[in-house]
């Protein structure tokens, strides 16, 4: 199954090519030698589209990161700025263009604004007086493949500018991504999707010229698109992750399809950047397994990879030990540098796990999806206050109680805040108000107490997350049931406890070839809804048919980022459907 799935997948390299031929068209645009500064945060995705023998291939001399510490650079008499539009980098490039300028050195600045240029970085420049002498441009950096069915825009904030700050400047960038898709891998028929960014993104679709237009691609190679808001599910990326993918996320963090790993787990002084991705055998056998069932699987390859060293004794010709040594030799090295990485890191992210009285958050954290022993779990919480536990992870948990309980009770909330600034510090207070304005940390509503209201008491006291665990089986009846080895239901990323609400909600769409029959659900959901089916496609064109191969294609796209949680999850269910999902 998996290297049918595998071949059907659309080739979403080719996205990489786009970018990487945009970037080369601009870097000749400019004659002879130039300079490249890269804002620090592009780095990495940039690493993933165009190395830097490409770059010293088309004219670059020398590459420098964003450094506010820098009043000038040496280098060129050009130079190339790859920044996002922030108005606090912009400044700092107005400093060194102004100091170069009193220093008397003459240079042509272009600057490339990604994912697009903003008028309000325009301002900035006119105002400092330095609008002249800089050429200043849009560079769309688009969907960056990071696997073979993983797509990133590479947008962190966009969760914050949307849903904390209600900035939609990043609506137009991903509708436009989306319509790019299109005119590469064919016009998607049916486009449904739950939240209200996700309607905003689908109409702003709708608008643009290129989404309307008959030169589309008429190749269609993806059946159905869901978009799903971030905010219609808070609640999964709260949990602890549990697939060694999600862990290694947790312990030392992943940006771009890269991990840094350290000397405690390489032997070297500096750290170690690993690429995690489909092209590692054994990563991409282990990334989606229960962390339990990782070290068996490795032990298992360390064996193969002992065996393989063994052979050398066996050999008895010079031509075969040659053979042995040019062949077998280099992959065995590998295969042994690649499983001390993996293993190493399992190592460390268990000690970590240990020290931090991992089992025991588990335990409250399933507690609190399942909406009993709230009072013990409170009490839990209070104890990771007082004692100063990781503020991360007791955020994580006051979040989680406030989300499945459908806030706290007033009393109870304004003691555990109290206890929190205390302990933490009141400049945590910011956090605190931030999460309260995204409704994650929230006080719970009082119940009305007229007569009168009776009816409307019961619905206040209605718990709106459990109301959405029963109607769509979020908590297995037994956890014990799921086999955690070879798993066939998604709840197993978190050991059976639990199944993500958004893959659950994808689930539903996929078998209902829509949202009709969903309305108890959306309901209880913020956000709109919709479900478009493209008429302008004939009936009989491939793709518009549900047994046409493109159906079993399905593109879930994520507005504020998702968890390896999510991914796993939704990996499972394509196999046990037989359909292939690409995630963004």
């Amino acid at each position: 199954m998996a290297s049918e799935v595998k071949s059907r997948f659309p080739d979403v390299s080719i996205l990489r090519q786009f970018i990487k031929d945009r970037l080369v068209y601009q870097l000749e645009s400019i004659p002879g030698q130039k300079d490249l500064v890269f804002d620090k945060e592009l780095m990495k995705p940039l690493d993933r589209i165009i190395g830097a023998t490409v770059l010293k291939e088309h004219g670059v001399a020398k590459i420098f990161k964003i450094d506010p510490t820098q009043k000038s650079l040496p280098g060129c008499s050009q130079r190339l700025y790859l920044v996002r539009p922030i108005i606090e980098i912009i400044r700092h490039i107005v400093q060194q263009i102004k100091h170069e300028r009193m220093l008397n050195e003459r240079r042509t600045y272009r600057i490339l604004l990604t994912p697009r240029k903003l008028h309000a970085c325009e301002s900035v420049l006119e105002k400092e007086g330095v609008f002249g002498y800089v050429n200043i441009e849009e560079f769309m950096l688009d969907l960056v493949p990071l696997d073979r069915d993983v797509l990133s825009l590479e947008l962190p904030d966009f969760l914050p500018r949307f849903y904390l700050h209600n900035d939609y400047i990043w609506l137009n960038t991903v509708a436009k991504s989306l319509t790019h898709f299109q005119s590469v891998f064919g016009q998607i028929p049916t486009v449904c999707g739950i939240g209200r960014a996700a309607k905003m993104v689908h109409e702003l679709m709708l608008s643009m010229p290129e989404y309307q237009s008959d030169s589309q691609n008429e190749q269609l190679e993806i059946g159905k698109l869901i978009i799903l808001d971030r905010d219609v599910d808070f609640v999964t990326p709260l949990c602890s992750q549990l697939t060694y993918e999600g862990i290694l996320d947790d312990t030392f963090g992943i940006q771009s399809g890269y991990v840094e790993f350290n000397k405690e787990i390489t032997g070297k002084d500096q750290p170690t950047r690993v690429l995690l991705s489909n092209q590692d055998e054994i990563y991409d056998q282990i990334r989606n397994k229960h962390f339990s069932t990782v070290f068996e699987y490795l032990s298992s390859k360390v064996k193969e990879v002992q065996t393989g060293y063994d052979k050398r004794h066996s050999l008895t010709t010079v031509g075969a030990m040659k053979n042995f040594v040019s062949n077998e030799l280099r992959d065995l090295k590998n295969r042994h540098k690649t499983l001390a990485y993996h293993i190493g890191a399992c190592e460390v992210a268990m000690e970590k796990k240990n020290k931090s009285g991992f089992e025991e958050i588990l335990q409250v954290e399933h507690t609190l999806l399942e909406g009993i022993d709230t009072k013990e779990n409170t009490a839990f919480i209070e104890e990771c206050i007082n004692r100063q536990y990781n503020c991360i992870q007791t955020l994580r948990l006051l979040c989680l109680l406030s989300l499945t309980s459908d806030g706290i009770p007033s009393k109870q909330y304004k003691s555990l805040m109290t206890q929190f600034a205390q302990s933490y510090g009141f400049e945590k207070m910011l956090s605190l108000h931030n999460l309260r304005k995204l409704h994650i940390l929230t006080e719970q509503e009082a119940v009305l107490t007229k007569p009168l209201g009776n009816l409307a008491a019961a619905m206040a006291k209605r718990n709106t997350f459990q109301t959405l665990v029963k109607k769509l089986n979020l908590i297995p009846k037994s956890a014990e049931e799921i086999n955690l080895k070879s798993p066939r239901d998604m709840s197993y990323v978190f050991s059976g406890a639990y199944s993500p609400l958004s893959c659950r909600l994808v689930e539903e769409i996929l078998n209902r070839d829509g949202l009709s029959g969903l309305e108890d659900v959306t309901k209880l959901l913020p956000g709109e809804t919709f479900c478009s089916i493209r008429s302008r496609i004939p009936k009989g064109k491939p793709g518009s048919r549900p047994d046409y191969p493109a159906a079993r294609v399905v593109m879930v796209f994520f507005l504020g980022g998702c968890t390896f949680s999510e991914i796993a999850a939704l990996r499972i269910l394509g196999r046990e459907k037989g359909l292939f999902l690409n995630y963004i």
